[in-house]
């Protein structure tokens, strides 16, 4: 079934430099496209923000052996297969699956890079990946965004991508986004498998740059269970197509432009995960101000939206306001009771240690009771702010969950 807050997928324009193609290994019993190669022109730079989970799969360990080398000409992708928790097995069809795409690429084999995704614990099938790879390679250029999308998907209800373009100089560049993940989201860096393509010219350093500033205000700002994968991954790609005096540095004329435009492409795609959270019916905003400083407003912020209990009073248009308070003071950062406020939507609920005077529930129902929901907490202390973003917890996340290997 369909997430209720899904959002319509949307025209992607192609990406110079960029050609993709998927086809089908049978990782799972299913009849779909599971395995996606992209191709990237010669030059094209890499930037990548990889899981900090101590039990990483073996693609992770690939892209961040292979991330300094700064270039890529290509991109795998499985779907239905983490690789994760394999040990040796896993980590030679990793690098049988790269090495065969490097061949059919003609590059070396550091210039490809890979990510898996789907249940831990079973060792990626060498014959199908590296079949697979063969098969769409035999297809390259002929499937497009909306296709690759769909590829990378596991318990993803719709497809999920975004588009935005900035200016540098004269030249108009593009950015597109495609990401998968529904559950397991609770990002340390990333969030599941996302990945970004430009045709601007952007040299390595700048792009890990800009990448990991977007990172910390977007995929690291949402979270959905609390658990975070054992695969996240988000890589951007910038081919150089469009033609313009390369990004080497923020002094570069454009470069505040392009940061710009790739962190609100981050937003889009990370919170479009929020809303295909497992089985969630609210997407939520959880914004705290006051705190000491930014890092003492994230820690809050995740701890309210990683509460069972507040997101389960959220599913049922619960306002109690009184788990949000629990979140906060159990989050271990300053806090001062008496000079805390909360509001849901543009009610203030408490403040001054107490209910308001003259509290009236029903606006805050009537919030409670649409698919966006706000919560706002002043901890009236110095200047530290944070956004977070979450959904609610449903009986629909236990049913997904429950039978996942099924």
């Amino acid at each position: 079934m369909i997430s209720p807050l899904a959002r319509p997928f949307p025209t992607l324009p192609a990406i110079g430099g960029v050609r993709i193609g998927t086809a089908t290994a049978g990782y799972k019993a299913w009849v779909r496209a599971d395995v996606t190669l992209v191709e990237f022109s010669p030059g094209t730079a890499v930037a990548g923000v990889l899981t900090r989970s101590r039990c990483p799969s073996p693609e992770v360990e690939l892209c961040r052996a292979r991330l300094p080398g700064g270039r890529a000409r290509g991109l795998v992708v499985n779907a239905g297969n983490s690789n994760a928790f394999t040990g040796l097995t896993g980590r030679e069809a990793a690098a049988a699956q790269t090495a065969a795409a490097a061949t059919l690429l003609g590059c070396a084999a550091d210039a490809v890079f890979a990510a898996s995704t789907g249940v831990i614990g079973v060792p990626l099938p060498r014959d199908k990946a590296v079949a697979g790879v063969h098969a769409a390679h035999a297809v390259l250029g002929r499937a497009d965004f909306e296709a690759a999308t769909v590829a990378i998907g596991t318990t993803d209800t719709f497809p999920k991508a975004a588009t935005t373009a900035a200016m540098i100089g004269e030249t108009r560049v593009t950015l597109t986004g495609i990401i998968k993940g529904s559950g397991m989201i609770a990002p340390d860096m990333a969030t599941m498998l996302g990945f970004i393509f430009t045709d601007a010219a952007v040299a390595p350093a700048f792009l890990q740059d800009v990448l990991s500033a977007a990172n910390a205000r977007t995929f690291s700002c949402i979270t959905v269970d609390g658990d975070t994968s054992t695969s996240d991954t988000v890589l951007a790609f910038a081919t150089g197509a469009a033609g313009h005096p390369e990004l080497t540095g923020w002094d570069s004329p454009g470069a505040d432009a392009f940061a710009a435009a790739l962190a609100d492409l981050c937003r889009q795609l990370a919170q479009l995960v929020v809303r295909d959270g497992e089985g969630a019916t609210k997407f939520i905003a959880i914004t705290v101000t006051g705190a000491e400083d930014d890092r003492a407003a994230h820690v809050i912020a995740m701890s309210i939206a990683n509460s069972p209990l507040v997101k389960t009073a959220i599913a049922g248009g619960d306002a109690n306001w009184g788990r949000v308070v629990m979140a906060v003071g159990k989050a271990g950062e300053r806090a001062e009771r008496d000079l805390l406020s909360i509001r849901f939507g543009t009610t203030e609920v408490a403040a001054g240690g107490a209910v308001v005077p003259g509290y009236d529930e029903a606006p805050v129902a009537a919030h409670l009771a649409g698919e966006d929901v706000s919560i706002a907490v002043d901890m009236g202390l110095a200047d530290g702010r944070a956004t977070v973003w979450t959904c609610d917890l449903t009986h629909g996340y236990i049913s997904i969950n429950a039978d996942y290997r099924s």
